[in-house]
């Protein structure tokens, strides 16, 4: 299947290895619950060119660190294992809406983040859950620079103008 524009795919986890020797697999799951994943049928299975719609037989979380899940058309261990790496997600278009002052993490990757003086210091790459809070890790030209998420270092978040605004010296970064 191809990624519909008017209803882009959110990625929600990765397949990290099969579980067991009936085709179940392994997901890590980047959304903020761990359970959220469970609260949809059909999950799409791919990377960010292709996805494939895959209905969810069985789904659990297991350990209290990942979720296992018997997916349609993966009967065997062979075919569990040939998912390794494979991005799990779901289109927008099924999403909550977010709150004002709520992003999913994929609204953030590859936006530009600036300072208040105008430096720029990269692209949002991705973000890290640290248990205190999230972090924005971002590329630049002076390579990785990681930034709290937290609102007194945020100051705006311009989804159409793709750019984070923070209070963030450049000299923090040495």
């Amino acid at each position: 299947m191809s990624v519909n524009e008017a209803s882009p795919m959110v990625v929600m986890g990765k397949v990290v290895a099969a579980q067991g020797i009936q085709g179940w697999v392994k997901v890590q799951t980047f959304t903020e619950y761990l359970d959220s994943l469970l609260d949809y049928d059909t999950w799409y299975m791919g990377n960010e060119q292709a996805w494939r719609p895959l209905e969810v037989l069985d789904a659990s979380v297991h350990g209290g660190k990942v979720v296992i899940a018997r997916l349609q058309g993966i009967a065997d261990r062979t075919a569990a294992e040939k998912c390794k790496g494979m991005l799990i997600a779901i289109p927008r278009s099924e999403l909550p809406e977010q709150e004002e002052g709520e992003y999913y993490w994929s609204d953030l990757i590859g936006l530009t983040v600036v300072n208040q003086a105008g430096e720029v210091f990269g692209t949002v790459d991705t973000l890290l859950e640290t248990g205190a809070n999230d972090v924005l890790v971002i590329k630049g030209d002076i390579g990785e620079t990681l930034i709290p998420f937290i609102a007194s270092v945020i100051q705006q978040v311009d989804l159409k103008g793709k750019t984070i605004r923070v209070d963030w010296q450049a000299d923090y970064l040495k």
